[in-house]
């Protein structure tokens, strides 16, 4: 592997106008491919599996005219204080109003006055017109969503509130001005890390490039691999942040090599095949982490994680061959230069650098690598104190899907679900949706009677309109309204004993009865992915598993950076709970309103923050494993890791974190609430497990951590990450030049 990637690494120098010009050709391909594909029509969301689905894919066959997959907009009408919509003059503006919705785009399939739908609150001070598209939401043009606003703000002129709730108006979620800081905290970074102005513009010039290559291709394939806008974002999210971190890596052991005295096209050789071995490993990781997804088989989650996959691949491609390219334009500006490069970690050494004693000048890496040697019981027990108790909250950890109510309380789909809330109740914003399959009952009517009935009588529910029948007569369509908010305890509580009345309607009267809509939807959805978590985790922990028992030729050492991920996201988890379902801090993090945490953040968790975690440990063990493998003692190994690796992975963690964290002014909670997870999952695995649980756990278990079997010894293939290949290269090269006829045979004449 090392040897491989030293004569890329020294290719892509030599060849750097050749290597540049492809990387500048791919992303204009993908650039002219993403303006010129079309947008993408829908972005369909299906759980195959579930009751939720097949009860949706019943409705599709035999009831299409539902339009149970188009676009949807509740329209709010509330009367000024002391009147009522119901009189004569508001009634004609809402009239009015609702005939102008149905006209107003071409996509309207209907759009149902209140007072025909009998959709008004008892006090008579709200009312609410149900408008359904013959399209997705998606699938909604612009001039879709501008005549629903105009049409809104027009019945607004006439003094009546009216707000809009729905995914008709769903488009791209803003992430905001932070996105931009988080990218100048890293420019800041690398700038502090390198002192060099051009060292530090290398990472973020090859992760933009690496990015725009993977967004642009991602955006360009969204019409026909039916992308949704989600998966460009967590693109960007985790490209920027492995494309920045894999470069920095390779820029730093490049310097390095410099400073030894090697020549330029040999340090980037060298660079590549070192540190470029690790960021293939880590990248792996990472990829297996993603596309592991696939294993929880839901669509969108799978083509997320293919998506992400995809953009790292990019990413360690660009780190392999454009940095070592790109170093050869930069020459050696990529060192810092003069008495000011001491602030930034130290420049070349001048001859006499070196203190009294002949020893290198000690770093704070090595000065904390020596006190966790010294200390690591103590140490040891700090880090795991301190992350159980972060990771305390999980044990109250409630999953759900975000509805308007998680919306921002300025957006009007937050208004329209409060305003609703207040004059019909909160159960009204999330109606569940029974169908019946009449197909097997003798009495199709009675039938869906006594579906009605049965409803009826359950705890929680509020009211249950009227089964409508399809024109075949052989589907009942049955709208229940709970009596608790869609993101409630009480109304999953509610979907479940609706479908454990299911096998009593079936042997009362032959009909079969699932529960659909988007509230059992996002329930079926949370089942699913809390039975997926424990197959999918023993997966990707067991794969990666493997993959660091042939990089680190270890059994502990794979088993210990399993056990510590797996404190990190726990503790990351609870950080979760805390700020998004129990308000801590909500407010310094833009959390208007607390509720459930998203279904799959777990998995999502579990998935991407894995794969980062095992990167600060391929890049920091990695280099502890080649001092042990070059003859240091075990607790000396870990010093000189620490010594060449602590800087910059700190700097790496804080870029990750940096990058990260300016998802969080996102104005879609789901965006939100990632990327805000994903921060302090890396600030805890990096700085705590990593920066401190490591040494010490090496520390205490000495030579015994580098111990493998030897029938596994030999089992395994030698990917040699140490670059041993090449010092032995070097060695030998060393020896042919003091005796160039040392290597030669006597010969017979």
């Amino acid at each position: 592997m090392a040897t491989f990637l030293y004569k890329l690494g020294k290719l892509a120098f030599r060849r750097r106008h050749f290597v540049a010009l492809i990387w500048v050709a791919l992303l204009t391909l993908a650039g002219v491919g993403a303006a010129s594909a079309p947008t993408a029509a829908s972005s369909s969301f299906s759980i195959p599996g579930t009751e939720a689905q097949k009860a949706f894919d019943l409705l599709e066959k035999r009831a299409p005219e539902a339009s149970a997959d188009g676009a949807s907009a509740r329209v709010v009408f509330k009367a000024p204080d002391g009147e009522k919509v119901t009189d004569p003059a508001n009634k004609a503006k809402i009239d009015k109003t609702v005939a102008a919705l149905k006209s107003g785009s071409e996509h309207v399939a209907r759009a149902d006055s209140p007072f025909q739908a009998k959709t008004v609150s008892k006090d008579g001070s709200t009312a609410y017109a149900a408008v359904s598209y013959k399209v997705t939401a998606m699938e909604l043009t612009d001039d879709d969503r501008d005549a629903l606003e105009k049409t809104t703000d027009k019945a607004r002129e006439s003094g009546l509130t009216v707000e809009v709730g729905g995914d008709a108006l769903t488009a791209m979620p803003e992430t905001g001005a932070t996105e931009i800081i988080g990218i100048a905290v890293a420019a800041v970074v690398l700038v502090i890390t390198f002192g060099s102005l051009v060292a530090a513009g290398l990472p973020l010039i090859t992760a933009l490039i690496g990015v725009g290559i993977g967004v642009s291709s991602i955006t360009a394939l969204a019409d026909a691999l039916d992308l949704g806008t989600t998966t460009s974002t967590l693109a960007m999210m985790i490209g920027l942040a492995v494309g920045i971190d894999y470069a920095l890596f390779i820029v730093s052991r490049y310097r390095g090599e410099l400073a030894e005295g090697r020549d330029r096209e040999e340090a980037a050789g060298r660079a590549v095949g070192t540190a470029g071995s690790a960021v293939v490993f880590a990248g792996l990781t990472v990829v297996i982490a993603l596309v592991g997804l696939a294993v929880v088989n839901i669509p969108m989650l799978t083509k997320m994680g293919f998506a992400a996959a995809g953009t790292v691949v990019i990413a360690v491609l660009i780190a392999l061959t454009l940095i070592p390219a790109l170093l050869g334009y930069a020459g050696k500006r990529v060192l810092p230069m003069g008495e000011k490069s001491r602030l930034f970690g130290g420049g070349r050494k001048k001859a006499g650098a070196a203190d009294a004693a002949g020893a290198e000048k000690q770093n704070m890496g090595t000065r904390w690598a020596r006190f966790v040697v010294r200390r690591p019981v103590a140490v040891l027990l700090v880090g795991i104190v301190g992350l159980g108790a972060a990771a305390l909250p999980v044990s109250k950890l409630e999953l759900g899907l975000p509805d308007d109510g998680a919306q921002p309380t300025s957006t009007t789909q937050r208004k329209a679900y409060d305003l609703v809330s207040e004059g019909f109740g909160p159960g009204f914003n999330g109606p569940l949706m029974v169908v019946g399959d009449l197909e097997g009952a003798d009495d199709p009517k009675a039938a869906a009677q006594k579906i009605t009935k049965t409803i009826s009588g359950l705890d929680d529910v509020l009211t249950v309109a009227p089964p409508m029948l399809n024109k075949a007569g052989d589907t009942a369509i049955i709208s229940v309204v709970p009596s608790s908010k869609p993101s409630g305890i009480e109304t999953e509580d509610l979907v479940h004993s609706i479908r454990d009345a299911g096998g009593r309607i079936t042997s009362d009267s032959g009909a079969e009865i699932m529960v659909t809509g988007t509230t059992a939807m996002n329930i079926d959805v949370s089942q699913k992915l809390n039975d997926a978590l424990l197959p999918y985790l023993a997966l990707v922990v067991g794969l990666a598993f493997l993959l660091l028992i042939v990089v680190f030729r270890s059994i502990l050492v794979p088993l210990k950076a399993a056990l510590g991920f797996l404190l990190s996201v726990l503790a990351a988890l609870g950080a979760v709970v805390a700020v998004f379902q129990w308000g801590w801090l909500g407010s310094l993090f833009g959390v208007e309103q607390t509720g459930p945490i998203m279904s799959m953040m777990p998995i999502f968790m579990v998935g991407v923050v894995f794969g980062l975690a095992m990167d600060y440990e391929v890049f920091l063990v990695t280099r502890m494993r080649e001092a042990y493998v070059h003859g240091e003692r075990p607790g000396q190994a870990v010093v000189t890791g620490f010594r060449h690796g602590a800087r910059v992975v700190s700097a790496a963690a804080v870029i990750m974190i940096a990058v990260f964290a300016g998802f969080i002014g996102s104005s879609e909670q789901m965006v939100k609430m990632i990327g805000f997870g994903l921060a302090i999952a890396v600030f805890f695995d990096a700085f705590v497990v990593r920066m401190a649980l490591v040494p010490a756990v090496l520390a205490l278990l000495g030579r015994k951590a580098w111990w493998l079997p030897r029938w596994l010894d030999r089992a395994l293939p030698n990917v040699d990450v140490e670059g041993e290949g090449l010092r032995s290269a070097e060695e030998k090269a060393a020896d042919r030049d003091q005796d160039p006829d040392g290597d030669r045979e006597l010969a017979r004449v």
